[in-house]
């Protein structure tokens, strides 16, 4: 029988994406065959070993699917939150699956997010290694002068390391205030709007307008469609996977 890493498994089945995993199995919530497991290293055996999370039994989702939603500032992108607001999984609530973020949009944040069960896809869809563009549109306080602009396109330091190269264009000029796209391949924690922080134009309002070669396109703010096979399979292509989204 062949073997699998913990945090696999449970990525593919659906749980979380792999890095949301890992966490899940450090923070001692993961058990196999009884036992907990705090080694993300720990391998075990699909179809022989049982799984558990939070004292639930974990099975291989046999559907994968691929969501792609816009969402509405205000709601937060996590499953559960502590100080009981409101998250995008109650923006989704009639979908028959147990689906997961890809990656973050802050609670201010408005835009493209995609939501998934295959742990995979996720993984690759959020590692730097891959690159996947993803585009902003930001309203900014102030004038973007030029010699901001080439500082944002060509990396701004922040407390957790510069940031690579970006695509930055100003899209227009308001009362004290600039309309500006951007284009960025990294996921650092609010990354864009530190970035602007960082070269003294605070972000006013923020929503990303597409990832990779998805768009907002036909989706209203704070509904849903799934991912069409077309879609899939330029992304998968991208990603080095081969990607169905099931029918739907």
């Amino acid at each position: 029988m062949t073997e699998e890493r913990l945090q696999k498994y449970l990525a593919s089945a659906g749980v979380a994406s792999r890095r949301a995993s890992e966490t899940m199995i450090q923070e001692g919530r993961v058990a196999v065959n009884g036992k907990v497991i705090r080694e993300l290293g720990t391998k075990i055996v699909p179809g022989k070993d049982q799984v558990t999370v939070d004292g639930k039994p974990v099975q291989p989702e046999e559907k994968l699917v691929y969501l792609l939603l816009n969402k509405p500032a205000g709601y937060i992108t996590t499953a559960k939150d502590t100080h009981n607001r409101p998250t995008v999984l109650d923006l989704i609530a009639d979908v028959p699956y147990r689906v997961f973020p890809v990656g973050r949009l802050d609670y201010e944040t408005e835009g493209l997010l995609l939501l998934t069960n295959d742990g995979e896809f996720a993984y690759r869809m959020t590692h730097p290694k891959f690159k996947m563009m993803k585009t902003y549109v930001a309203v900014v306080q102030g004038v973007l002068t030029p010699e901001r602009l080439d500082m944002l396109q060509n990396g701004v330091q922040l407390e957790d390391g510069r940031t690579g190269t970006a695509k930055v264009r100003i899209l227009r000029k308001e009362n004290h205030k600039t309309v500006v796209e951007i284009s960025i391949h990294e996921g650092k924690n609010r990354q864009v709007r530190r970035m602007f922080k960082a070269v003294k134009n605070p972000v006013l309002e923020l929503k990303r307008i597409s990832v990779g070669t998805l768009t907002l396109k036909g989706v209203n703010l704070g509904e849903y469609r799934y991912l069409q096979d077309d879609e899939l399979k330029k992304v998968g292509q991208r990603l080095g996977l081969h990607l169905s989204n099931g029918g739907n």
